[in-house]
């Protein structure tokens, strides 16, 4: 119950300093009143009074009454209640009804006459029989339980009364009922009338008659518990349009975050109805998912098909929106979903405070905010923008998320471009203030449709720049300058070329990935890349870097995956004016395999540049490693580029299945395997030989695949050197993770190497790769 100024507790009232005492009210509570029942334009037939219990122990109302008295009115009518409320449940009064037509009430627990003004009155609950005499000053008479004046003429209320009601809105109290301020209102919502009967419950199902919620729909777990059924009456605000229907939310939520409050009504063309409508919707409940038939690892989204929508009122409120992050809801920081066994929609509990994917699932459909998001990947092509609330973990050092061994960063989402242009922003970005919009899922992961451009206020990150190689330094260096061909704009080769020359401090080596052939992604045939690598050596010289050389083995026509037609493959390309020189050996083709020599204990490659097991069915549709001999100042040294096996096919982070499988692993298990054994033989020859095995492994610096190769610690893998926050070559949805390696053999991994990878493309809207290139500097006298 209500007061206005400060209180205390006296005699089991409420005393305010200075105003009316209010009567307490702990359990019984008036939690809906609508007074325009069968008038003109009416969604329902009769006025009611709902009352809701509040409290945690069954109240008997029998001997009580509702009663009514006009907005300065002193003379009360009163309707006998009977009969007692269960905790968390409604009990639904049916007063007089209007002239015209309507929907008929849920079947009411109790029944009257009485005529109810559709704009402004005064009701009270009582614990008595007695009818009151005030016309002011009522909450605070004997026997008041609760008391509610509603719209700006009523005479009497508990602090200010309610908004003005219509033929078409009832005063709802917020918190399906719960929420007692003492203030009618703060408490209560203009919005459409939702009747509620003893069969209803704040938890939801409306049954037995009760009005049906959205958080009923929505349900606790990923697949709605009224799937494929038809609904009517569902009452929201619309939030949101799109081309194809609307969003809306309940504005009286219960308390339990589990369920969302949100839905999507699909229209299939574009809606009539504005935001800020107050709307009742009727339809059939269905689980859309998104993608078609080639997006079935995507979850399902809870959808009204086939509408029927009635606007009741325009001009509402718009639900508050839920924070997430500080003084909000904190999403997990870890787990995505670790009780499902295979499928999220048919196995596992709903723990949003635990599993990232439940967490964001019981928001679905609803306004969310997220204050100041920090932003931790690039605006892509499509207007995404990763973000996290601020205060997660394990960022980088320049402001990005770190993808670690069990930690996948449920706390991140997308700000999505689908409602509102979304702003350039790098990773260091902040968008400024709040960002606000709805709550959707779509392509493997949830989307936040931002309902206004967000701010962005620039973080201080620059593109990096390595150190110099002495002259007793070998620098190595790998690049996957993602599918370079000639018909790319000159910028893109003078872009790569100045990272090359000022950012990499033209290395010595470049193992180059996913150059194409001449003719790019046109499938003629070609698979020469003289053309591509003759414009980007041009372009370097042309930055004022040295004349670099190359060697590399052009692949069958398509038989090396990437773009059809490209024939994508790995360069080597090199300097030769500060001691490096490449060992010609003649005869390797794309299907010869390459072997290790051994010639008086002094390993050798049989061809140089030689493909590893080109026919090894680990490298089906997958580019084949190539390696190559080479000397620096009198060191033989053997380096083994790669391209392992793309992600493509695994199944996403915040898909139905869960754990996700990815199937891609195998392959590049076999390919690390291949590559280990070629490296064995080196080694089996002079365990003290100088390797570098490098390349875009497609995978992670924890992963099983960079495991393989560094068993028996023959290899070392230079990212497992690095500190947390700096282990990534790649952002990915935001998640900064590995996926370039260099590896070293133990002899010069015994080395004071230097080791850096150079972020200049991977954190920035404007990318000449999505790749970072990285590099290492090896004293070798």
């Amino acid at each position: 119950m209500a007061v206005a100024g400060t209180a205390a507790v006296v005699g089991g009232l409420l005393a305010p300093s200075g105003g009316a005492a209010y009567a307490a009210s702990p359990d019984i509570v008036i939690s809906q009143v609508y007074g325009g029942g069968g008038n003109s334009g009416a969604p329902y037939t009769h006025d009611f009074i709902e009352l809701y219990n509040r409290g945690t122990s069954t109240v008997s109302v029998t001997g009580w009454t509702v009663q009514y008295a006009s907005a300065s009115g002193s003379s009360w009518s009163t309707t006998a209640l009977s009969g007692s409320i269960a905790p968390g449940h409604y009990y639904l009064v049916q007063e007089a009804a209007g002239a015209g037509s309507g929907t008929s009430l849920p079947t009411p627990d109790a029944t009257g006459s009485i005529a109810m003004s559709a704009t402004s009155a005064k009701v009270a609950l009582v614990t008595s029989t007695t009818a009151l005499t005030c016309a002011t000053g009522c909450a605070t008479q004997a026997g008041v339980r609760d008391f509610v004046g509603y719209g700006s003429s009523a005479g009497s209320y508990e602090s200010a009364p309610t908004g003005t009601l219509s033929n078409t809105t009832a005063a709802l109290r917020a918190g399906g009922g719960a929420t007692d301020t003492d203030d009618n209102s703060a408490d209560f919502t203009v919005t459409a009338p939702t009747p509620r009967n003893s069969s209803s419950s704040s938890g939801g199902g409306g049954g037995g008659g009760g009005a049906t919620r959205i958080r009923d729909i929505q349900g606790s777990a990923h697949i709605s518990p009224l799937n494929g059924r038809p609904v009517s009456g569902v009452a929201g605000v619309v939030t949101a349009k799109s081309a194809t229907g609307f969003w809306m939310q309940d504005p009286q939520p219960d308390t339990d975050p589990a369920t969302s409050e949100g839905i999507f009504v699909y229209s299939s063309t574009a809606p009539t109805v504005q935001v800020a409508d107050s709307v009742t919707v009727g339809g059939t409940v269905s689980e859309f998912r998104p993608g078609g038939t080639s997006g079935t690892d995507n979850l399902t989204t809870t959808e009204i098909t086939a509408p029927t929508v009635s606007v009741v009122a325009s001009g509402a409120t718009l639900p508050a929106p839920t924070v997430v992050g500080s003084g909000g809801r904190v999403p997990p920081s870890a787990v995505i979903e670790d009780d499902a066994t295979g499928d999220v929609e048919n196995s596992g509990v709903s723990d949003p405070a635990s599993d990232g994917i439940d967490f964001w699932e019981s928001m679905e459909g609803m306004r969310v905010e997220i204050d100041n998001a920090a932003v931790v990947g690039p605006r892509s092509s499509y207007g995404e923008i990763p973000v996290v609330p601020q205060g997660s973990t394990t960022r980088t050092n320049r402001g990005g998320i770190v993808l670690q061994s069990g930690d996948a960063n449920p706390e991140r989402v997308l700000v999505d471009d689908v409602l509102a242009t979304t702003p350039t922003a790098k990773v260091g970005d902040t968008l400024s203030g709040a960002t606000t919009g709805v709550l959707d899922y779509s392509f493997g992961t949830f989307r936040l449709l931002a309902t206004s451009t967000p701010m962005v206020t620039s973080g201080s990150i620059t593109p990096e720049t390595t150190q110099t190689p002495t002259a007793g330094e070998l620098s190595a260096a790998t690049f996957n300058v993602e599918n370079l061909d000639p018909s790319d704009p000159q910028s893109k080769f003078d872009g790569l070329a100045g990272q090359i020359v000022a950012n990499l401090k033209s290395p010595d080596l470049l193992a180059l990935e996913e150059v194409q052939d001449n003719s790019g992604a046109t499938d003629n045939g070609t698979v020469a890349c003289d053309q591509t690598m003759g414009k980007l050596i041009s372009a370097i010289t042309a930055a004022g870097g040295p004349s670099y050389s190359y060697r590399q083995i052009s692949p069958q026509n398509n038989a090396d995956g990437g773009e059809p037609g490209g024939n994508i493959r790995q360069v080597f390309m090199y300097r030769t004016d500060r001691g490096l020189a490449f060992t010609d050996r003649s005869g390797g083709t794309a299907t010869k395999g390459n072997a290790v020599v051994n010639t008086g204990g002094v390993p050798s490659l049989k061809y140089s540049p030689g493909r590893i097991d080109p026919t090894n069915s680990a490298f089906s549709s997958s580019r084949k490693p190539l390696a190559g001999e080479f000397t620096w100042k009198g060191n033989r040294v053997f380096v083994i580029a790669n391209h392992f096996n793309s992600k493509g096919g695994d199944q996403p982070l915040f898909g139905h299945s869960q754990p996700p499988t990815r199937s891609s692993e195998t392959q590049r298990h076999n390919q690390a395997t291949v590559v280990k054994n070629f490296v064995d033989q080196i080694l089996a020859v002079d365990a003290g030989a100088s390797v570098i095995v490098l390349g875009d492994l497609n995978d992670f610096e924890f992963s099983r695949t960079a495991d393989i190769l560094t068993a028996n610690n023959a290899l070392v893998d230079l990212p497992r050197t690095l500190p947390t926050a700096e282990r990534y070559t790649y952002v990915y949805e935001g998640n900064s993770q590995v996926l370039d390696h260099i590896l070293l053999s133990s002899a010069l991994a015994a080395r004071a190497y230097g080791y850096d990878v150079v972020h200049v493309n991977s954190e920035f809207a404007t990318q000449l790769s999505d790749h970072d290139p990285q590099v290492v500097r090896i004293p070798l006298p």
